[in-house]
């Protein structure tokens, strides 16, 4: 999440020096305090937001819940983390729908804040969940705003009412109205209306977005606002909660280059809640708001649930259920590879998704490094083999190898690499099925795994030391012994016994992982 990018690094950075001091002074306090408070106003936070939050965190920083810590530089963390979740809104809140369809949701804001794009974002999005939204293009002062809004809409495969051709002419009131009818009659179950903007706040447009709301009276006004707005931002979200008031925020262009302050602005000048995220160009990059989630990424935490929900909307789970059984009865072959991989790619970025691991703030150009295109490369390959070579690759000699290189526009080299890597993702995969440790170079022992396991090894370990009555020799032959014994291993098994940032894959997990879905 590249708006947030350098605020993270800030904050992450004072949490570090903090966690080096076992006690806490009120000297200590101050400092970190001063550094947050120099982190938010670079990043363009509101400097009323700014004092009551810093303010907060003193007080709570500096009483009893520190003191009495175990681990008191832990607890300002989770302090911080606290308070953010409070100015991002608190609690999660989610649309709400009219008793009696159809549901009006009216879209406000600047122009080329993104309210047109979030249109088709939300209509993909509901239609997912069953509903069956109209579009009704009320933009009718910017040029070719109706068009665009006819492609958004016929990308996300939603119905749309556009009467007027827009570009200054029509009345944008009366197809609002008319929208809202349309739906009742054809049965559509939520109407989104797309609004004019422009270059910046004035009466004309104020006007004209409140008579659309009187006259259709809608359920929600989502407030769109560009994430990479900046200090502005509170100053147009004030003049759109006095001249048409809104019951929800949402945030565009999170992927941007930007400082972020708009979002840890925004929710807390306004008291309306946010409500969606919009994280990308593409019609699926769009996502619930969760002020818990987003305070966690903010801090390098890592959001571990929504990656978990984009695996579960991604994965389907009786394609998953068969997956299971061929790895168990040792049946996985290159097809079901190409499946899983495919499978993978539905989930969106890989680089988006390694992100939400914690600690993955401080390995942004491991992340940077990361080449996506390998998954393509690995597809084309493993597409260019006849059916029986995917079920066997045993068959796969150095003729058939050559003309899979050839037909994926390959090296031979980065044929074999595939099927070696095939061939090492089957085994641990495998031993996952069974109920084992897979032995990834790079990962620790994931601890709770195969319990028996542990001490067997330490039989082992035990049973191989020298039994000389001489104690000197016994010490020569067990230091020998000592030196031939492989080095434990370094990398962070899910973030557990790791020696970089807590929570944090190691720079072999990713090269790992990477081996594994394209080029070492």
């Amino acid at each position: 999440m590249a708006t947030f990018g350098t605020l993270s690094d800030r904050l992450t950075e004072t949490f570090r020096n903090l966690r080096k001091k076992g006690q806490l002074t009120p000297a200590d306090v101050d400092g970190t305090v001063r550094e947050i408070r120099r982190a938010l106003l670079d990043a363009d936070v509101a400097l009323a937001v700014v004092k009551d939050f810093t303010a907060k965190v003193r007080e709570r920083a500096l009483g009893d819940e520190v003191n009495r810590a175990l681990n008191p530089a832990q607890q300002v963390v989770q302090i911080v983390n606290e308070e953010l979740i409070a100015i991002l809104g608190g609690q999660q809140r989610r649309l709400q729908f009219a008793k009696n369809p159809p549901t009006v949701i009216m879209l406000a804001g600047l122009q080329g804040s993104g309210k047109t794009t979030f249109a088709g974002k939300l209509a993909k999005m509901l239609e997912k969940d069953g509903h069956t939204p109209l579009l009704v293009a009320a933009d009718l002062q910017r040029p070719n705003a109706v068009n665009q809004l006819q492609v958004v809409a016929q990308q996300a495969g939603a119905a749309i009412y556009a009467p007027e051709p827009g570009n200054g002419t029509g009345d944008p009131v009366r197809v609002a109205r008319d929208g809202v009818e349309i739906a009742r009659r054809q049965q559509h179950d939520i109407v989104i209306i797309d609004t004019a903007g422009r270059l910046g706040v004035d009466a004309e447009m104020m006007k004209q977005a409140s008579d659309i709301r009187k006259a259709t009276d809608p359920d929600e006004v989502l407030f769109v606002i560009d994430a990479m707005s900046g200090q502005d931002a509170v100053n147009t979200a004030k003049a759109f909660q006095e001249g048409v008031d809104f019951t929800g925020v949402v945030l565009s262009k999170l992927d941007g280059d930007s400082k972020g302050g708009a979002a840890l602005s925004v929710a807390s000048i306004t008291g309306r809640p946010i409500i969606f995220a919009s994280t990308g160009e593409g019609l699926d990059d769009l996502e619930a708001f969760h002020p818990d989630r987003m305070a966690r990424r903010i801090l390098d935490l890592g959001d571990i649930l929504t990656l978990i929900e984009q695996a579960q909307q991604a994965f389907d789970e009786e394609e998953a259920m068969k997956m299971a059984e061929k790895l168990a009865t040792e049946n996985f072959t290159l097809e079901d590879f190409l499946e899983q991989m495919q499978q993978l790619k539905k989930m969106g970025s890989m680089k988006k998704m390694l992100g939400m691991l914690p600690g993955m703030g401080q390995m942004k150009q491991q992340l940077e490094d990361f080449d996506e295109k390998e998954i393509d490369r690995t597809e084309a390959i493993i597409r260019s083999m006849t059916l029986g070579e995917r079920r066997n690759p045993k068959i796969l000699n150095g003729s058939r190898r050559l003309r899979i290189a050839r037909g994926s526009g390959m090296t031979v080299t980065e044929v074999n690499a595939l099927v070696n890597r095939f061939e090492q993702a089957a085994k641990m995969m495998k031993t996952v099925a069974r109920g084992g440790t897979p032995n990834i170079p790079g990962m620790g022992p994931i601890p709770g795994s195969r319990p028996g396991a542990s001490a067997k090894r330490g039989k082992q370990v035990k049973s191989k030391g020298s039994r000389s009555g001489n104690p000197a020799k016994r010490a020569q032959e067990n230091a020998g012994i000592a030196a031939q014994a492989p080095a434990a291993p370094t990398g962070s098994g899910f973030g557990l016994g790791g020696s970089g940032a807590k929570g944090a894959p190691s720079e072999a997990d990713l090269a790992e992982l990477q081996k594994l879905l394209g080029k070492g």
